[in-house]
């Protein structure tokens, strides 16, 4: 497919999620941000939409950018279930997904575990040493992106915002699930704030929590030197906290979680590996 084909392609799957959805161009322009003059472009196939465009166009519409991207294009069906399991509670995509998945053949999670959790829970630590005990590779899905990209997470957040970094962590991780199997992925605090990242990651890896206090997170971050978030921010400890709320039943979500407070590295990967032993992993 040329560009102009593509283009047009592109055009054409933004309005038929505009028309599916029952709205008009200018409800589409005030929640995206985007003119209606710019839309209308688009629509026809003449709009050269950049990836930060597109990715505000896309949430507006309940999408992720990538489902314009595909070819070829899904039917309606596919596009109303997307939608529909990206605005359903956390135990509902759960119920969703055993439902698809059932019968599967395949071991979809392989050998691959993920450590989530905030920044400061040990997951760079614990990750590398628990793959160099069970004779894994270990991997920071930051660097992933940073070696995909040729640029520095920072600089990718800067120039794409928060939406089309996403869209670039989403590709890093579908990355990695396609060329490793034997595993230890540590990834960002904030992967969970993408529903279809965080259900990819959910159901291609053994997923663990490292739990601990917010003030745990806050003294391991500047044990290790980085006294950014306390830097100038009196409220920064409030934050965290509210950061930590607000994400606690997503991590909740994972298959198993470590509480690591108060507790020393060697107790925490003994449980990490105590767990990967009952699953056969070690």
């Amino acid at each position: 497919m040329d560009n102009v084909s593509f283009t047009k392609e592109v055009g054409q799957r933004i309005k038929a999620s505009r028309k599916g959805l029952s709205i008009s161009r200018r409800i589409l322009s005030e929640r995206s941000g985007v003119s209606q003059r710019y839309l209308a472009q688009l629509e026809a196939g003449e709009g050269n939409i950049s990836i930060n465009l597109l990715a505000k166009v896309s949430d507006a519409l309940g999408q992720s950018p990538d489902w314009f991207l595909r070819a070829p294009f899904e039917d309606k069906s596919e596009q109303r279930l997307l939608r529909l399991y990206r605005s359903s509670a956390p135990h509902k995509r759960d119920e969703i997904l055993r439902l698809l998945e059932a019968g599967s053949e395949s071991p979809r999670k392989s050998k691959r575990i993920c450590l989530i959790g905030l920044r400061g829970a040990g997951k760079s630590t614990l990750g590398a040493r628990l793959a160099a005990k069970i004779g894994y590779e270990f991997l920071e899905l930051n660097s992933v992106i940073e070696e995909q990209s040729g640029m520095a997470v920072a600089e990718l957040i800067a120039l794409y915002g928060q939406e089309g970094y996403r869209q670039i962590e989403r590709n890093a991780l579908e990355r990695v699930v396609n060329e490793r199997e034997d595993v230890v992925l540590a990834v960002g605090g904030g992967v969970v704030s993408d529903a279809e990242t965080f259900a990819k990651l959910l159901s291609h890896f053994h997923s663990v929590w490292l739990k601990a206090t917010p003030e745990e997170h806050m003294n391991r971050v500047r044990e290790q030197g980085d006294v950014r978030p306390m830097a100038g921010n009196p409220s920064a400890m409030d934050e965290l906290k509210s950061i930590l709320r607000a994400r606690e039943l997503d991590y909740a979500r994972a298959d198993h979680v470590v509480d690591t407070s108060g507790r020393n590295e060697d107790d925490s990967l003994n449980d990490l590996f105590e767990y990967l032993t009952s699953l056969n992993l070690t």
